[in-house]
């Protein structure tokens, strides 16, 4: 009997402890709704430049454990307004690779002399590797007279009207190299004026 009324008064302290835990629940503040949570969307900020990607490459490397693959990409960055740059990078997936070029291309980027913000200022011929580019200026109305690399890299400048002739090897890299260095080498009439120490006038006349 005494083992029977023992075991009455531990279910009864413990029904009661329940009691206890569920009203100190019942006190305690609700959380707030989900409309509440909800924080205002963060706002994106608009990119500086925009991307081109010129090329993807890939290298195999057999192992005895299997083939490992290894990307490059080369990426060309401009806003179109007379600032470009070129850059390359190697990663084990391919977005990575791109994400790195992207980097390394808005670390090296110039500021390009236009006239009229449409063309070139003057012919210019620039190599690269076993490549070499010829640029000329056009009228208005031209248009862009390019193609493959050195197209992206012109429209990225904001290059409107420009012939361009691609000779030797046709290496991507080579020829964005080649254009990107053309267009770095673009002289004004006043800055060629300063370095020969004549006036405008005198280099004009």
């Amino acid at each position: 009997m005494e083992e029977k009324i023992e075991k009455v008064e531990t279910v009864e302290t413990s029904e009661t402890e329940v009691n206890e835990t569920e009203n100190k629940k019942v006190d305690r503040p609700r959380r707030q709704s989900k409309e509440k949570r909800q924080r205002e969307p963060r706002q994106r900020q608009p990119k500086l430049y925009e991307e081109e990607v010129i090329s993807i490459g890939r290298v195999t490397k057999v192992t005895q454990g299997g083939r490992h693959f290894r990307f490059s990409a080369v990426v060309v960055v401009g806003d179109r307004k007379g600032k470009v740059g070129l850059g390359t990078g190697k990663a084990n997936e391919v977005p990575d690779a791109i994400k790195k070029a992207i980097q390394s291309a808005t670390k090296n980027v110039v500021k390009v002399e236009l006239v009229d913000n449409r063309t070139i200022k003057h012919e210019i011929v620039t190599k690269s590797g076993a490549c070499r580019v010829l640029l000329k200026p056009a009228s208005a109305g031209t248009g862009l007279r390019a193609g493959g690399a050195v197209r992206d890299v012109l429209e990225l400048a904001g290059v409107k009207d420009c012939i361009s002739k691609s000779l030797g090897s046709r290496t991507k890299l080579n020829m964005a190299t080649a254009t990107v260095e053309a267009l770095k080498r673009e002289k004004s009439i006043e800055h060629v004026a300063e370095l020969r120490g004549k006036t405008v006038e005198e280099i004009l006349g």
